[in-house]
């Protein structure tokens, strides 16, 4: 009974020790000037993020318990530069949305906002906390407000999906976003102006 009792204790001040030295890491990137953005959606894909943010630089990858992923609207809003539904996190346990955590210059914390439509009400900065590898990373993200389900445009998917490749997410997320529908679009979109080899 001790043993069992010494080994849950040491367990549990290991798990503290853990999310301190997580939180330090954090506290230790915005003094140096950074901070650290969980992205699932679009910005998954380096050349998409580094479009508007260059600051932006691998980090590493995890998964967010108890969301999950979704596409859709800000309230009426039916038009983007995607031409279709966009990326989202909703509250929902049991589920997971893998995805891939960045470190950015605080310089641009503001093209970041700017870039999911913060000050237009489209979505609002959260923070969460992550899994990985190597424990959990508290993290900024994005939820969209009054958000309406959609459809997303083939080319937003492809986006998503090369960006979910090119990080290394697990095949069983991949063939998940492999498998999402899609409206159809075939015009002229964000993609085209993507430098994508």
């Amino acid at each position: 009974v001790f043993v069992n009792k010494w080994k849950k204790k040491r367990n549990r001040n290991l798990t503290i020790l853990f999310i301190a030295v997580c939180r330090g890491m954090c506290l230790n990137l915005d003094s140096e000037g950074r901070f650290l953005y969980f992205a699932f959606g679009s910005n998954l894909l380096k050349q998409r993020l580094q479009f508007e943010n260059p600051s932006a630089s691998l980090y590493i990858t995890g998964r967010l318990k108890d969301y999950e992923l979704k596409f859709g609207f800000w309230a009426n809003n039916v038009k983007s530069r995607w031409h279709g539904a966009v990326a989202t996190i909703e509250y929902c346990p049991g589920a997971e949305v893998w995805g891939v955590i960045w470190t950015m210059s605080n310089q641009h914390l503001s093209t970041l906002d700017e870039q999911e439509g913060v000050s237009r009400g489209m979505y609002s900065p959260l923070e969460v906390s992550v899994e990985t590898e190597h424990g959990p990373v508290l993290c900024r993200t994005y939820k969209m407000n009054n958000f309406r389900p959609g459809l997303p445009s083939p080319q937003y998917k492809k986006v998503v999906c090369l960006g979910a490749e090119e990080n290394g997410l697990p095949a069983e997320y991949l063939k998940k976003l492999n498998d999402i529908e899609t409206n159809g679009y075939n015009g002229p979109s964000l993609l085209d102006e993507l430098k994508l080899v």
